[in-house]
């Protein structure tokens, strides 16, 4: 007779200030799986009652941190950043070490950071605290556009749906592709979806008193048109050495990956608006020819101009 499979402990760990979107992502994901694959727990540092980012919610807690003594796996959801309670590291440490799967969602990323659970390893979050990360933690590899980092014993992903995504993906890993397909099917969300977060990520305009100002706003008026890096001086009056140290220090990128970025995101709000062919989005925000578009749109953002068009209008 064949043996059931043992059921796969799953610890939630809240911490203060916890975002309770994310917790009940994994909650949901687990919690309520339907075929006993799973025992999901909610723990916090004591049990009782623990804050969340939501003004006016806190949440009653039952069990405490020995909740991960046993746990096959733990997850961290985001938190409000600051330094996470040593105990709790302490307890991501020991889990870490007695072979438990430790993943996190969102920020959560930030208390696996500073357990030492992400050093030398890829990493994510959500995109705006990404640099935060890499700044506070430099051994961490952190990978900004993607929407989970599976690194074997260590899992994170980016921000609030980004977590689905990596529930979805870890039943799959225990359980095959059709228990996956099942839970997503019953929580009515795709299993995987295309692309990364770069597709998300709002791309800096320089303000009024910033150097720079004249020389984004212009560009952005100017979409349309073949821009060089030679152009961009001259409208900032300075010399293209200048101006590329001068991209680097605000934008972290070079011009032409500046100018690049505004291109595809003027072309995603015209995609937004389903009357506009692919070839005519191409010629109004000058890169040209379809084909390049979707070139560039490909590297960028790791899917197509049709499917973001289809994610995004109704």
């Amino acid at each position: 007779m064949r043996k059931k499979p043992a059921t796969h402990r799953v610890a939630v760990l809240a911490l203060p200030t916890v975002v309770a979107f994310d917790l009940t992502i994994a909650t949901q994901v687990f919690g309520h799986e339907g075929h006993g694959r799973y025992a999901m727990t909610v723990c916090a540092l004591d049990g009782g009652s623990v804050t969340t980012t939501t003004d006016g919610l806190e949440l009653s807690v039952a069990a405490a941190l020995d909740a991960l003594d046993d746990a096959d796996t733990v997850i961290v959801p985001g938190f409000r950043r600051g330094p996470a309670p040593p105990r709790a590291l302490d307890a991501l440490r020991l889990a870490h070490r007695r072979g438990a799967r430790i993943a996190s969602i969102c920020t959560g990323a930030f208390a696996l950071a500073q357990a030492g659970l992400l050093d030398g390893r890829r990493a994510t979050t959500h995109w705006a605290h990404a640099d935060a990360l890499a700044d506070e933690h430099p051994l961490v590899l952190v990978d900004a556009n993607a929407l989970y980092v599976d690194e074997g014993e260590v899992i994170t992903s980016a921000g609030l749906a980004a977590g689905l995504d990596m529930c979805l993906h870890l039943v799959g890993r225990d359980h095959g592709q059709a228990a996956a397909i099942q839970r997503a099917r019953h929580m009515v969300t795709p299993l995987h979806r295309a692309g990364g977060q770069a597709q998300f990520i709002p791309v800096g305009v320089a303000g009024e008193d910033d150097e720079l100002a004249t020389v984004t706003a212009w560009a952005s008026s100017n979409l349309h048109r073949p821009i060089t890096v030679a152009d961009l001086a001259r409208q900032g009056v300075m010399s293209s050495r200048t101006l590329h140290r001068a991209f680097q220090s605000r934008f972290r990128m070079s011009p032409r990956a500046w100018l690049i970025q505004q291109r595809l995101r003027a072309a995603c709000t015209l995609l937004e608006n389903g009357g506009i062919t692919i070839d005519e989005v191409a010629r109004r925000t000058g890169l040209g020819t379809a084909t390049n578009l979707r070139a560039h749109f490909q590297r960028a953002f790791a899917t197509t101009p049709t499917a973001y068009r289809r994610a995004f209008t109704q």
